[in-house]
């Protein structure tokens, strides 16, 4: 009997596209100031890929950090939408980890206590989130130090507590406002590896905000450029760069010098830097 062979177009295999974890629709923000409003953002789109980092990088005023917390749901569009996983984000959004600029750690917590706080507020049994805790400490190298307070820790530590005490607890997608920016430039590098590290571990969605494109070029698969405010997206640059990278000598990667040059060429207008100032 002859084998019958099935017709192939009807099985085509059609691409799936994922659903963003974050998409910005067309979105418009007003502020009111007095008798007038200032407008903040104007006709922003652009979306944030699941299992990927996402870069913002702008001039400062452009309302980088707005688009983080409207991602969250602290204050609400004037204008568009913005979607979680393809919901309309109304309200509080507890499925997003937020890292501020500032540590933001409990002064009368331990860096073990921090770190556990997420969990303990979740119903994690205390052996449990504990063991967790120590594990994600360990992580980023602050085993030994677990029963320090805060006070006691060096600014890239607090900001290293502070990291995992988002991530301990697994969320969808991370927000990062310039969590690095106070510094300085060794700690910094420092924690670009440990974040990356720790991202490679778990393939968390992040949309982090920034000033520095070297930082932007480190982390990022993809870098989203702001114009000054009213910020409107400038440009939308997927970065060439492979994985994982070597962050302590990230300009030796093939690609580095032409992304610099791609996104400083868009940047320096925003900032007011003239060809004969460059």
């Amino acid at each position: 009997m002859p084998v019958q062979r099935s017709d192939a177009r009807a099985f085509t295999l059609q691409a799936v596209t994922p659903v963003p974890a974050i998409r910005f629709e067309n979105v418009r923000l007003a502020f009111a100031a007095g008798e007038r409003d200032i407008l903040a953002l104007d006709k922003v789109s652009f979306d944030v890929a699941p299992g990927k980092i996402t870069t913002v990088v702008g001039p400062s005023g452009c309302g980088k950090t707005t688009l983080l917390r409207l991602a969250s749901g602290l204050i609400p569009v004037s204008g568009g939408s913005v979607l979680f996983n393809g919901s309309p984000v109304q309200g509080l959004n507890t499925a997003v980890g937020y890292v501020t600029q500032d540590s933001n750690l409990f002064p009368w917590l331990t860096a073990l206590g921090n770190v556990e706080f997420p969990l303990a507020i979740r119903g994690v049994p205390l052996a449990e989130r504990r063991e967790r805790a120590k594990h994600w400490l360990r992580l980023v190298g602050l085993d030994g130090f677990e029963d320090y307070y805060p006070l006691q820790l060096s600014g890239g530590m607090q900001k290293r507590v502070s990291i995992v005490r988002t991530l301990i607890y697994e969320p969808a997608v991370v927000l990062l406002d310039e969590p690095f920016g106070a510094l300085d430039a060794q700690t910094r590098m420092v924690l670009h590896h440990e974040l990356l590290t720790l991202w490679s571990e778990k393939k968390s969605t992040m949309l982090f905000i920034t000033h520095d494109l070297v930082e932007a070029i480190t982390l990022s698969d993809q870098i989203v450029v702001m114009t000054r405010r009213p910020g409107c997206i400038k440009e939308i640059y997927q970065v060439p760069l492979g994985r994982p990278r070597n962050v302590f000598e990230i300009y030796l990667e093939k690609g580095f010098d032409e992304a610099y040059a791609v996104l400083w060429s868009h940047f320096k207008s925003e900032i007011n830097v003239g060809a004969a100032e460059v």
